[in-house]
């Protein structure tokens, strides 16, 4: 077992009297401070920080194919310490047009046996205006690609989505490398409704024009990409799909959460029936599936972000061989730890 499963992750799982918010919440605190740091960010980059292993995907060139999903800083807090960490890229967010707290605690939960969170926070996010106003403050960009994971306000009925979407990426359009819109978290009322055809293509459509309007001249648009469910059939996936490759959707990222609740132990049994998203190894094997069915429906046209279930390197490479071109690590790095970054990152080079 290695350090941080020895001695780091007992202690971390003892913060707040065992609350994984409060844990989360005093991760990112000593990462942002550390971040003010350069010669213990140093330090940190030549222990954790693997050689890279350069890739372009959907147009934006990549250090390495790893990188941190959205959810884990949300309001961009601790960019400059992501990538000493070993991470390729980092997602942001997911972010709302409005401010908003998210759900009520406790929200958080950790099935250890399971080696699964579920997970029910309801965006919580200072907005984009502040997440905006906090990229254009920093001296430079994040060393690492950024991009942007937009959701929709708690408050904004669903008739009104695509304009909280648009205000939003009207504000951080400067910063994002690409841009992922979460139709698919479980912990937003009606959210999940926005990939059906009817909503969704409007939503892609306006999106569409948008970057087109916000793109300079001369210069080619930011990515956007689709984060999906999987809980979705193949069917309504399939459909999904299509409206992605007709309205310039440049990559898809599968998946979200899952609202199953197959394959926990049954020493999980106090927190497995709590309310929210499902992340973690009992995802391992849908994420794979459904990657494999992106990569083949779209006849590997549309890239795909491989994300959930990632606790091992064999889990990355077998999303990698199901059709990803990039994975994304939450859940496997509250219990493996950074080491899970490097040694993934070393397993999939060279591999397309």
């Amino acid at each position: 077992m290695s350090a941080y499963g020895r001695v780091l992750r007992p202690a971390l799982f003892r913060l707040g009297g065992g609350d994984a918010e409060a844990a989360h919440e005093w991760t990112l605190r000593q990462l942002t401070a550390l971040a003010n740091r350069p010669r213990a960010l140093a330090s940190l980059r030549r222990l954790l920080a693997p050689d890279p292993d350069p890739r372009e995907v959907f147009g934006v060139r990549f250090p390495n194919p790893v990188g941190l999903a959205a959810g884990m800083d949300k309001n961009a807090v601790a960019l400059d310490a992501w990538p000493a960490l070993g991470f390729g890229f980092v997602e942001a967010g997911t972010v709302t047009w409005h401010a908003q707290e998210g759900n009520e605690r406790p929200r958080l939960f950790r099935l250890r046996h399971s080696d699964a969170v579920i997970n029910r926070m309801g965006f919580n996010n200072a907005g984009a205006r502040a997440l905006a106003e906090r990229l254009a403050g920093r001296a430079a960009p994040p060393a690492v690609p950024l991009g942007i994971s937009l959701g929709k306000s708690k408050v904004t009925e669903l008739a009104d989505s695509v304009g909280d979407y648009l205000a939003s990426l009207r504000a951080l359009y400067p910063f994002g490398d690409y841009f992922a819109v979460n139709v698919s978290s479980p912990n937003t009322p009606g959210l999940r409704r926005l990939q059906d055809r009817a909503y969704l293509d409007r939503l892609l459509v306006a999106l569409r024009d948008e970057v087109a309007h916000l793109t300079r001249p001369g210069r080619s648009p930011t990515p956007v990409l689709v984060k999906i469910a999987p809980d979705l059939s193949d069917f309504a996936i399939g459909e999904l799909l299509d409206s992605c490759q007709a309205h310039g959707v440049s990559g898809i990222i599968a998946t979200n959460t899952t609202l199953s609740r197959a394959g926990l132990s049954p020493r999980d049994v106090v927190h497995g029936g709590q309310a929210g998203g499902l992340s973690g190894a009992p995802l391992t094997a849908r994420a794979r599936e459904v990657v494999a069915f992106v990569h083949k429906e779209t006849g590997g046209r549309l890239p795909v972000i491989g994300v959930g279930g990632i606790l091992d390197v064999d889990d990355a490479v077998q999303l990698f061989d199901a059709g990803a071109s990039l994975v994304q690590i939450y859940t496997g790095l509250i219990y493996r730890g950074p080491g899970l970054v490097r040694d993934t990152v070393r397993a999939l080079a060279g591999r397309w």
